[in-house]
């Protein structure tokens, strides 16, 4: 077989050599010593998820901590899976959690000297390697239908051995020159595959930055390189982009571990370094006890635009997910209580490879302690611009109120003993809602021990009392002077020696009005909610209810 004869006949509009692309156009970068560059690929598919977080918080501390390059690559080279809009989504849900990226695609273009980004504009590039593979005898057309390849993998069934196209099951793997050419002369369609010399009873070995030494067999399948459109699989375009792009440290899931053989073996045939594997683990909840994968069908905390509707806070979420992917970050998190959570040394060697579990409880534990560090004006700005994108009606009424609700979400939060309440916007919003007239509600009952009568004699004698100019000791005075006069302990201790004396104590009186103000039995401290709601609106709401 005339290797170069038959390159040029597959490909005879390719010029260039891979050296061209190598020294050229995308020669080695001028980065410092151990300076690392990674790059989150996605498929545009329309769903962005949190194993895409999970992986790009990995790639982007390697790329910051080394001051290397962190991209974005977007491998759109399926047009079945293209979802418009998509790219768009993608670039806006990673820059809502803070991951902004070095190079590649961007909502405005394309950023760096290593693209295109979009693996859909590099077929040339795709194609000048592809046919440096035939010309060495390591790649060859594919004219094998649909229904051919069918047949084969029935009768490997049938005959129990693994299926796919390798050894005698390839038929076109050694056709001569003269077939090839009445194929196209008949203008067959083709792939092309890459011929493996692999084989799988032979093991290679391969380090894993997260995983340590690996053992596999060698891959032997003659997998395709290059589909009848001219356009790459995966497989070859992360190995010839990977390598253009200068990525020194590859992060994916581990799902992908099954292709490392593939991958491996392109590598090594081109002359090329493979770059750094890094395989995370799945992410992993607890249902009903029993350990399983996030899934998008069953799971919708699965997707990011669970935590953008409900409207976490992309600070508390990031510092979630450093807790599944590194072993060590609370124990330097209680030793750096308020340090930046860039100034934590991430490592790859403290990462998981058994199954990150994700838990959302322990999400909104770590949000209330995070929220509670951040400014309430900043609180404030990030609750306006979460209610201008997913809740619309509540925009007037937080920019009219804005000095009120920045002192309610301050409210017994500048103590050594911060308030821990707020989680994301959507139950922020709810925690400050009985503040507006349009959203207050009772919720919850009085005390068992009062009356609705009783209540009623004592939001009166509140009334009466009331001054709005009054210090919070003085108020509280007053309210323990009503619990006296109506038969109410002044305190519960008092209350607890001698329940038989009285109707209850001082905490019950003051739950009275408390759920006449704000709905609830319990809230931040109500004189302090008070004084930020005004006298006119604490009586009005006072009388209302009487």
């Amino acid at each position: 077989m005339d290797c170069k004869k038959l390159a040029d006949l597959l490909f005879p509009n390719i010029t260039k050599s891979i050296s061209y692309y190598e020294e050229t156009v995308f020669p080695n970068r001028n980065l410092s010593e151990g300076a690392k560059v990674t790059r989150l690929a996605p498929s545009p598919t329309g769903f962005i998820h949190l194993g895409n977080l999970y992986g790009a918080f990995v790639d982007e501390r390697l790329a910051r901590q080394s001051n290397g390059i962190f991209m974005l690559r977007i491998e759109d080279t399926d047009d079945k899976r293209k979802v418009e809009g998509a790219v768009e989504l993608i670039i806006s849900s990673l820059e809502y959690f803070g991951l902004k990226f070095d190079e590649g695609a961007s909502v405005d273009g394309e950023i760096g000297n290593y693209g295109p980004y979009y693996q859909s504009k590099r077929a040339e590039i795709y194609q000048t390697v592809a046919k440096y593979l035939v010309e060495i005898g390591r790649a060859y057309p594919c004219f094998c239908s649909e229904e051919e390849l069918e047949q084969i993998r029935n009768e490997q069934i049938s005959q129990n051995v693994t299926t796919g196209y390798y050894g005698k099951w390839a038929k076109c793997r050694d056709m001569s020159l003269e077939d090839i050419q009445k194929h196209l002369d008949n203008n067959e369609s083709f792939v092309l595959r890459f011929k493996s010399l692999g084989n799988p009873e032979v093991n290679f070995e391969i380090d894993d930055a997260i995983r340590g030494r690996l053992s596999m067999p060698e891959n032997n399948q003659d997998i395709v390189i290059l589909k009848a459109n001219g356009i790459p699989t995966y497989h070859f375009a992360h190995v010839v982009d990977d390598h253009l792009m200068r990525v020194t440290h590859v992060v994916r899931g581990e799902e992908w571990l099954s292709t490392l053989p593939i991958h491996y073996e392109l590598f090594k045939t081109l002359g090329w370094e493979h770059p750094v594997y890094c395989h995370t683990a799945h992410l992993m909840k607890i249902d009903e006890g029993v350990k399983r994968k996030l899934s998008k069908r069953k799971d919708p905390e699965l997707g990011l635009e669970y935590y953008m509707k409900l409207g976490y806070h992309p600070a508390t979420v990031r510092e979630y997910l450093m807790t599944i992917l590194n072993s060590n970050f609370e124990e330097w998190r209680i030793a750096n209580p308020d340090a930046s959570i860039f100034d934590f040394p991430f490592s790859l060697e403290k990462m998981s490879n058994s199954g990150a579990l994700f838990d959302l409880n322990k999400l909104n534990d770590i949000s209330k302690n995070v929220m509670a560090k951040i400014p309430a004006e900043e609180i404030y700005d990030f609750l306006l611009n979460w209610a201008k994108q997913y809740k619309q009606e509540i925009v007037t009424l937080l920019t009219e109120h804005k000095d009120a609700v920045t002192k309610l979400l301050a409210v017994g939060r500048n103590s050594d003993k911060p308030r821990k309440d707020l989680i994301y916007c959507e139950q922020i919003f709810e925690f400050i809602s009985y503040f507006f007239d349009e959203y207050f509600k009772i919720e919850d009952p009085y005390p068992e021990n009062i009356t609705e009568e009783e209540a009623k004699n004592i939001l009166k004698a509140y009334l009466e009392t009331y001054n709005h100019n009054d210090d919070q000791t003085q108020w509280f005075d007053k309210v323990r002077d009503i619990a006296v006069a109506n038969g109410y302990a002044a305190k519960p201790k008092d209350y607890k020696k001698n329940p038989e004396m009285y109707k209850g104590h001082v905490g019950d009186v003051s739950t009275v009005i408390r759920i006449a103000l704000v709905g609830r039995s319990t809230s931040p401290d109500l004189w302090e909610i008070q004084q930020i709601m005004g006298e006119t609106k604490v009586r009005e709401r006072i009388q209302r209810l009487i």
